[in-house]
């Protein structure tokens, strides 16, 4: 009986994703606006607090807004530092859909990013149309079997994948920096820790380039749109989603339905690490053209923010990452026009993601702008 029970609440629960409603679509959308909102409201008094003059602070939120979207060269900035957010953040919405909190984009975007850059400058000759997909495949699969190991350790022996993906994450800037040691990887005539550079028949191409050169924008904005559109596909359009979304809302009911747990959980971290693979992939043949220490840049953990603020939701994650692309991308303009220290915007972004957390919080600060639920509509 409660396991029936289990499994008419699980099919609730699944109907009401599929067809949200006011309160959903509040949750959704609504919040996340207010909570941006909120967030610069409070970030302005931050300044405030710090002696930063209210003029000063116009002028920033000005610059903010010109750097992220008030010119071409501003919106390819805001592109170019979206997109590894954007991939990153849907593996990790991909995890907690499943009901696992992957934190450990970080590592398999830096095991992404070697495998990728080993493959781009390793096979001279090849045409691009070769290359190019072989050196995003190799990024896939690196961050796919390292975000496995994760996967494996909870489905045989229940390690908490908290746990073993910190570790894994840390385990990750010591390889990348045994690699970049290693001979046949680190550039000639270089003494530090630098990869030979990827070879042109392996580098996502800018769009516009042929417009203007410091365009920096790049094909892997392609790749989001078509990787956004994939995990959408999986997660609501077949069983295997079906089944990662079940087994995150009631993993008894879902193994009492005869869904296998422990193929669900290597699966799901699977392709959350592909996803994170890709975005380090993107790194070295978009951007860098070549690995470095460091040059995941903490990614990995930003998109943990962008996963969130889009509720797990692939439309949400597009638009969260572009909002963090846009903060990242307005931030370095507001540095150089305001003077403000680009540590505001962490501060915001911190903040955003508080309010996200905590919707009732936002939803008493805005009464107004919510639905007021009726007496017999359970909250």
């Amino acid at each position: 009986m409660t396991d029936t029970n289990s499994q008419q609440t699980l099919a609730e629960k699944l109907l009401q994703r599929a067809a949200p409603g006011r309160a959903e679509f509040e949750d959704l959308v609504v919040v996340p606006i207010f909570a941006v909102v909120v967030a610069l409201i409070v970030g302005a008094l931050v300044m405030l607090a710090t002696a930063v003059d209210i003029e000063t602070i116009g002028r920033s939120y000005v610059a903010l807004l010109e750097g992220s979207v008030g010119s071409l060269n501003a919106i390819s900035e805001t592109f170019t530092a979206a997109a590894p957010l954007i991939l990153a953040g849907l593996g990790l919405a991909l995890g907690f859909r499943a009901g696992l909190f992957n934190i450990g984009a970080e590592g398999q975007i830096v095991v992404g990013g070697i495998a990728a850059v080993m493959v781009g400058f390793s096979f001279e000759g090849l045409p691009w149309i070769i290359h190019m997909p072989l050196t995003l495949l190799a990024g896939a699969l690196a961050g796919a079997a390292y975000a496995s190991i994760a996967g494996y350790l909870r489905a045989a022996t229940g390690a908490h994948e908290v746990i073993s993906t910190i570790m894994l994450n840390l385990i990750s800037y010591r390889l990348l920096d045994y690699t970049l040691r290693l001979d046949w990887v680190q550039r000639p005539g270089r003494s530090d820790p630098v990869s030979r550079s990827v070879l042109d028949s392996a580098e996502l191409p800018r769009l516009f380039g042929w417009l203007d050169p410091n365009l920096r924008v790049h094909a892997g904005i392609i790749l989001v749109v078509i990787a956004v559109f994939v995990v959408h596909w999986l997660l609501f359009r077949t069983k295997t989603g079906f089944e990662f979304r079940a087994s995150g809302e009631n993993p008894d009911a879902a193994r009492y339905a005869g869904m296998r747990a422990s193929l669900i959980i290597v699966a799901a971290m699977a392709t959350a690490g592909a996803l994170a693979g890709l975005a380090g992939a993107n790194q070295v043949m978009g951007v860098l053209g070549r690995a470095t220490p460091g040059f995941s840049a903490g990614i990995g953990f930003d998109a943990i923010s962008v996963a969130l603020l889009g509720r797990s939701h692939p439309i949400g994650v597009l638009f969260a990452g572009l909002l963090f692309g846009a903060l990242e991308a307005g931030g370095r303009q507001m540095q150089v026009d305001a003077g403000v220290s680009i540590d505001l915007i962490g501060i915001i972004q911190a903040l955003i993601i508080v309010f996200i957390a905590a919707p009732l919080l936002v939803r008493a600060i805005f009464p107004w702008g919510f639905q007021k639920p009726s007496a017999g509509r359970k909250e």
